[in-house]
């Protein structure tokens, strides 16, 4: 299995995924290299793009206010690429990152294939939505 791969099954999402399934998985992401202070996504723009992060750490916020620290495993995006939503908070690099990416298409492409894993990221999405609707920061 490649290192990637290893990687994926390292990921909690992923961790009930077969050896092929992680397979496909990693062939469809775009690893992507982000500076310290960049903004990965800006709060109301469109989202294109489902992330993982798998390495580094960012800062979520919401209306100015911090609401999370997202590190290596965390996932981000699932909500504006599943419903069409504009992004629901600003989310920046507070160090250098490396992000796997998948677009719209490729995100749905995923989940058609792998029931397991749209549950896992469909759960996720509804527990974070419950978390911005009452304020919860993780």
């Amino acid at each position: 299995m490649a290192k990637f791969d290893e990687t994926l099954a390292n990921i909690e999402i992923f961790s009930e995924c077969s050896k092929r399934e992680l397979k496909h998985i990693s062939k469809l992401m775009t690893q992507v290299h982000i500076k310290a202070g960049r903004e990965l996504t800006r709060e109301g723009d469109p989202g294109r793009e489902f992330m993982i992060i798998a390495d580094g750490t960012a800062t979520v916020r919401r209306k100015g206010k911090v609401l999370a620290t997202l590190g290596p495993g965390d996932f981000f995006g699932e909500l504006a690429v599943v419903a069409g939503v504009p992004r629901t908070a600003t989310i920046t690099a507070d160090t250098d990152m490396i992000i796997e990416a998948l677009n719209r298409r490729e995100f749905s492409s995923l989940l058609d294939e792998s029931p397991r894993l749209a549950k896992k990221i469909l759960v996720g999405a509804v527990k974070r939505l419950h978390e911005i609707d009452h304020g919860v920061a993780h």
